[in-house]
């Protein structure tokens, strides 16, 4: 005679004998689910809000320069100044990291005025620098009004001014017959530049053209700053050889910029928040979890005479076992699934009011998921293995 096989609970049938009980008790097991989708919904829009937070503060880093660095020639031993190589600039354009890079070059005995009968003395201080045409996007510079050098008018007379050199020349608006008086010379003003953030010495300048500089004021053609922008990640180790690569002969006469202090800041600052987030997450999990554990004690305790019946006819502790810890799993999908839609609804709504980006980064909302039912199940063992123990006479005597 063959001993029978023990029975065995189909997935289906333990689906639907672990929703039996949520069924059962709608009210309170829609309270727990809401219990648990708050707590979810919480951690997922501090993680969100605080990522999207974190979004905003990198971008308005970023616009401050974080991966900006300068080139300038230094002195010689001998206390001269030295003079960057005509190549530096392609040669630093070949840096793997580096993204953009310009040039200026100052032009020097070359004054500026607002006509010929402005006394030579005074200059009001302003400078005239030839300028690559890529230079606005390096720096991150915006024309305030007209428009920026192009490859025809950097072969021209025309001039593009700061935005204090505009002031002090008196020039709001240029237009074809707005002139002024650099070196001996007239040069039309095609532009003016709003204040630039990142390289304030080009508010008191006058920008022309490489190649009329050469050609019309006796520019030598030696850039006397470089500016490069290269891959946050790597701002260091491109520091570390701009001086060989732009004067590979005397790397010593060359100055380079330190990395921006707001770079680290930057990086303390994601550090900070990486840390926060973390510890609210966990936070969150474990008021989650403490209430699914709660919800599935009392429910325990209030299906005695259920658990006896089952168990009367012919439910094994295992079954009872799966039951409610299939019970526990689906009340935690479901408040979690709801938390995270919740959470995310909250990012989204918070982050257009204060016109951040929104972000709620895929771990949070998948991780968000996948903790829930771990604990959700730690949470329910208990319970599970409780309610698995009672004998079906001990149960129908305590109905």
């Amino acid at each position: 005679m063959t001993r029978p096989s023990p029975s065995r609970l189909a997935p289906g049938d333990l689906l639907r004998a672990g929703g039996a009980g949520l069924r059962a008790r709608p009210a309170r097991a829609l309270l727990s689910a809401l219990g648990i989708a708050i707590g979810i919904a919480a951690m997922v829009a501090v993680v969100g809000i605080s990522s999207s937070s974190q979004a905003q503060l990198d971008q308005r880093l970023a616009a401050l320069g974080t991966n900006l660095l300068t080139v300038a020639p230094g002195h010689t031993i001998d206390g001269q100044r030295a003079t960057l190589p005509a190549e530096a600039e392609p040669m630093i354009g070949r840096i793997g990291p580096v993204t953009a890079v310009a040039a200026t070059g100052a032009v020097d005995g070359a004054h500026v005025y607002r006509s010929d009968r402005i006394p030579k003395a005074e200059t009001n201080g302003l400078v005239v620098l030839a300028a690559r045409l890529g230079l606005p996007r390096t720096v991150g510079a915006t024309v305030r009004a007209g428009t920026w050098l192009n490859a025809a008018t950097g072969r021209y007379p025309a001039a593009v001014l700061g935005a204090t050199a505009a002031d002090r020349l008196g020039v709001g608006r240029p237009g074809p017959q707005t002139e002024i008086l650099v070196g001996a010379g007239r040069f039309t003003v095609i532009g003016v530049l709003a204040p630039v953030a990142l390289a304030p010495e080009l508010d008191t300048a006058v920008l022309v053209g490489w190649d009329v500089a050469t050609a019309a004021l006796g520019f030598d053609g030696h850039a006397t700053t470089v500016y490069t922008r290269s891959e946050e990640s790597r701002v260091e180790a491109v520091r570390a050889v701009l001086a060989a690569t732009a004067n590979p002969q005397a790397p010593g006469t060359v100055a380079v910029s330190k990395p921006s202090d707001v770079l680290a800041a930057r990086r303390a600052a994601d550090e900070t928040l990486n840390a926060l987030l973390l510890g609210l997450g966990a936070v969150a999990l474990l008021v989650g979890g403490v209430g699914v554990a709660n919800t599935m004690v009392i429910s325990v305790l209030e299906r005695r005479s259920e658990i006896g019946l089952r168990r009367a006819l012919g439910a094994t502790r295992g079954h009872i076992r799966l039951q409610f810890l299939a019970e526990s799993l689906l009340l935690s999908a479901l408040g979690g699934c709801g938390g995270v839609l919740l959470g995310v609804a909250v990012t989204a709504g918070y982050a257009a009011y204060q016109r951040w980006p929104a972000v709620v980064p895929p771990w949070a909302t998948a991780g968000a998921v996948a903790a829930t039912l771990l604990v959700g199940g730690l949470a329910g063992l208990y319970p599970a293995l409780r309610a698995a123990r009672l004998s079906p006479t001990e149960a129908l005597a305590a109905s």
